[in-house]
């Protein structure tokens, strides 16, 4: 089964035979080139699903000569734009063993999808450490902001941090460039978000003619909290294209997470990371 449109290509390929090989498999199955679905596989955009399950039981695979058994399903997610991103590695703040801190530079996916994983941090902090361990997700920060992320390297470690998120016990502080200035030097909106209580404190740090920069802390951790946040404000952050007046392709957002703060579930320390 084969699914096109003006830039995706989808294929579904069922497995006739354990002697098969999933590369050619798939080029014969696209008419793309066996060079460009392998480099597909190692992006994250193949998956395998065993035994005719239904592919939300499916997983990446990523070697050429992967096995695979009569009755499997082969899924080839294709998007030349989406596997032609490139981005700037990620910076290690601390080490932790459990887990790392991450300076997360614009572009960076907080996950990937089923059409690339090379781009996300968790794939490229497994290629820092050369895929000596695993990694896990436990938080989200939007692809155009900037900042700190903990990623956790294995499951014990990933429960209790995403707890920690997930309870709000994690503080998290912000910097944003906005266009013009709050209406005080210090302001808390407390305005829900897609129906969801939502609150968020900012305070300025300097401004000129045009712009200021804000530090915000937030109670909660809706989606574009900060950006919609602000921009109710009539001071969207410079570069939010969705949530404000910027154009320009190559204007990225000026939003960065420069603090974390908790107690580590593993040492039961105080934690505090920062980029200021």
């Amino acid at each position: 089964m084969i699914e096109t449109d003006a830039s995706n290509i989808e294929i579904q390929v069922s497995v006739a035979s354990s002697e098969q090989n999933p590369l050619e498999l798939l080029a014969s199955a696209s008419g793309l080139s066996k060079q460009k679905v392998k480099d597909a596989m190692a992006k994250g955009a193949v998956w395998l699903s065993k035994n005719k399950k239904k592919t939300g039981t499916a997983r990446p695979i990523r070697r050429k000569n992967s096995k695979i058994k009569e009755g499997d399903q082969l899924f080839l997610y294709y998007n030349e734009k989406v596997l032609g991103e490139t981005v700037e590695m990620p910076e290690l703040v601390a080490d932790e063993g459990d887990y790392s801190v991450w300076n997360k530079p614009y572009g960076v996916w907080a996950q990937g999808s089923k059409w690339g994983d090379h781009c996300s941090i968790g794939r490229l902090v497994e290629q820092y450490f050369d895929y000596n361990r695993q990694t896990y997700v436990v938080h989200r920060l939007d692809r155009a902001a900037s900042g700190l992320m903990v990623v956790a390297h294995n499951k014990k470690a990933a429960a209790a941090l995403s707890q920690l998120f997930a309870k709000r016990e994690v503080e998290k502080t912000y910097q944003a460039q906005i266009v013009g200035r709050l209406p005080e030097s210090q302001v808390t909106i407390d305005k829900a978000i897609d129906g969801k209580p939502a609150k968020s404190h900012a305070s300025e740090l300097s401004s000129d003619a045009t712009s200021s920069l804000v530090e915000v802390r937030i109670e909660t951790g809706r989606k574009h909290q900060i950006r919609k946040h602000l921009a109710s404000l009539g001071c969207p952050i410079v570069g939010d294209r969705m949530h404000g007046n910027a154009e320009g392709k190559d204007d990225n957002l000026q939003l960065k997470a420069v603090k974390l703060t908790f107690k580590c579930p593993v040492s039961d320390k105080s934690k505090n990371y920062s980029l200021v």
